[in-house]
């Protein structure tokens, strides 16, 4: 039996995106027609438009890419681009907490050709830290992490400084395939789908899913070597990597052994689909996992000047030495309707244990390793109410109601 355990956990943001255009220019093949120096991201070997880059290395469908300011300087063309949601979040019941706190996020990359071959420099900074405390923001069900030695739960934790360092390097060999090289001293690895914070179909969502430590979570590892083989609709790829989850001081970096490995493979039949597949092995502190991941994504313009993208995403992991697997599922989708009106939302169900739950205590009679399906449903919507420079400023809500087994009413 499952019982609706949060009835009106919200927040209410506002938002401001750094580097957005009317998403019309973009359907003219130039993300920057109309604005005074300013040109269209360079393609890729083999043409590819870098504009269907995600994190990491991940693609995302052609028809829906994620929006971004462009300047040539030099040889370089320059991208940028960014959130930063100003918030209060009422997360309700025993388990719930309220905050007036700030997401964000800010990127920058630097690419230009090389001989044949395209180098680009990239960074990614947060100041979550700051604007929602080392602890993290309120998050019904959330897990994953740890903070001051116990394991977070109902919260998702903050977003280091340094989300991303990284060098990419793209080489052509021959008309129809190309080498790609990443390497990152903090980056992604080969194996979930596109981050949440990048994917069109979450992109104005300010809230982490609740599977997101099934799913895209290695979004973030202090140690990360890519190597790929593409060709214009697929891509195959291995990566070696640390990891260990980041500790809870959130402006260094936590270097460890590359002793973890995964594989990709990415399916872009057409403009409108990006479909994923992987695989890892990642040695942690004190466990290590199997995880599979599968994604599909899809992607069409609406309008003169709107965008509809929406995911389904799957994830599993399974603990070395154990038989049980833990499954997660999610579907998403947004739709910019226009350039003053974005609507998004969110359904998702995962197998959590006592232990990523902390409910493991005597008196509930769990063990740490007993499965609790939950789930959650979420809907918002953003209203731009200004337009300035290069950026926007937003007006929105977002609710959630979240499920759990009759098992875990008490707690929650």
């Amino acid at each position: 039996m499952y019982r609706l355990v949060s009835r009106g956990a919200a927040i209410a943001a506002v938002l401001v995106q750094l580097g957005v255009t009317p998403l019309a220019s973009q359907q003219t093949g130039d993300p920057m027609a109309g604005m005074p120096g300013m040109s269209g991201m360079m393609p890729s070997p083999l043409g590819i438009s870098m504009d269907r880059m995600g994190s990491g290395t991940t693609w995302v469908p052609d028809a829906a890419p994620i929006t971004s300011l462009h300047k040539q300087v030099g040889d370089w063309d320059l991208t940028g681009h960014g959130f930063a949601f100003a918030q209060y979040n009422h997360q309700s019941g025993p388990r719930g907490d309220s905050q007036f706190g700030s997401v964000n996020w800010a990127m920058l990359m630097a690419s230009r050709m090389v001989g044949s071959g395209m180098l680009q420099l990239r960074t990614m900074l947060s100041l979550d830290a700051l604007g929602v405390t080392a602890r993290g923001y309120p998050v019904l069900l959330q897990s994953g992490e740890s903070y001051q030695g116990s394991p977070i739960h109902d919260r998702q934790h903050p977003h280091d400084f340094f989300m991303e360092l990284s060098t990419l390097y793209l080489q052509p060999i021959g008309k129809k395939a190309a080498l790609e090289l990443y390497v990152a001293p903090s980056g992604e690895l080969a194996l979930g789908p596109v981050a949440f914070m990048h994917r069109p179909s979450a992109m104005d969502d300010p809230v982490a899913p609740i599977g997101h430590h099934w799913q895209d979570a290695t979004h973030i590892s202090f140690g990360v070597a890519t190597v790929g083989l593409f060709t214009h609709q697929w891509k195959l790829e291995a990566s070696v990597f640390n990891g260990r989850d980041p500790d809870d001081h959130r402006w260094n970096f936590d270097f460890g052994r590359l002793d973890s490995y995964s594989g990709r493979v990415t399916f872009n039949p057409d403009s409108h689909w990006s479909m994923t597949a992987g695989y890892g092995r990642i040695r942690e502190a004190d466990d290590s996992m199997h995880r599979i991941t599968a994604s599909v994504l899809y992607g069409k313009a609406t309008g003169t000047d709107g965008q509809w993208a929406t995911s389904i995403v799957y994830g599993a992991n399974q603990l070395i030495g154990q038989q049980a697997w833990s499954h997660s599922a999610l579907i998403e989708t947004e739709l910019v309707a226009n350039q003053s009106n974005t609507f998004f939302a969110r359904g998702e169900f995962v197998e959590k244990s006592a232990a990523d739950l902390v409910v493991a205590d005597s008196a509930a009679g769990f063990v740490r390793d007993r499965l609790f399906k939950v789930g959650a449903i979420s809907a918002g919507y953003i209203r731009e109410v200004a337009r300035v420079g290069v950026g926007t400023l937003g007006l929105g809500i977002r609710g959630a109601v979240n499920f759990v087994p009759s098992a875990l009413e008490p707690f929650y």
